[in-house]
């Protein structure tokens, strides 16, 4: 499980956006309230060291999330920041209604059905527009888990673990 303090990765730095110091970011979930929300982001050095910086303005422009840092002001100043990767603090995240969970929190979970069948590991999740799908993984198999609300019956992040109700024939595929 995360720490509340540990880095976690939310997009790279794809771009710059006009001349006034811009970073254009895409998020790796699709989503961009998190990155929106941020104060500092830490960004991927040449030797994977991170680098803070402090948030001047964000903004959504077409699928991708605008950045302009503190303390630069012209298209010079940030172009070394091309192909980074964006990282923010999990304690910084903003909070979630109930039922909504961070991939970031989800991936790792242990995953059994109602039966009590083990079925692995979350190791990755799949957004597909109408719901994402986990990828569960127990080293010989694979399962592709549609996040449904009648699937997916519960999640306890403390235990770390999610109960699925598989249709019939999910597991099969």
């Amino acid at each position: 499980m995360l720490g509340s303090t540990d880095l976690v990765l939310l997009g790279k730095v794809v771009a710059t956006h006009g001349i006034r110091g811009q970073l254009s970011v895409v998020p790796f979930s699709g989503e961009f309230s998190t990155i929106l929300s941020m104060q500092t982001v830490y960004l991927s050095g040449p030797d994977n060291r991170k680098e803070s910086f402090e948030v001047d303005r964000a903004a959504v422009h077409r699928n991708r999330v605008l950045l302009t840092l503190k303390g630069f002001a012209n298209i010079n100043e940030v172009l070394h920041l091309v192909g980074r990767e964006l990282f923010a603090r999990r304690d910084q995240f903003p909070p979630l209604d109930e039922g909504e969970f961070y991939w970031c929190d989800l991936i790792g979970l242990s995953v059994t059905t109602s039966e009590g069948l083990s079925l692995g590991r979350i190791e990755e999740i799949i957004a597909t527009g109408s719901n994402d799908v986990y990828v569960v993984r127990d080293g010989e198999r694979e399962y592709l888990i549609p996040a449904l609300e009648d699937i997916v019956v519960g999640v306890d992040l403390d235990k770390g673990i999610m109960t699925v109700s598989p249709t019939e024939g999910l597991l099969d595929l």
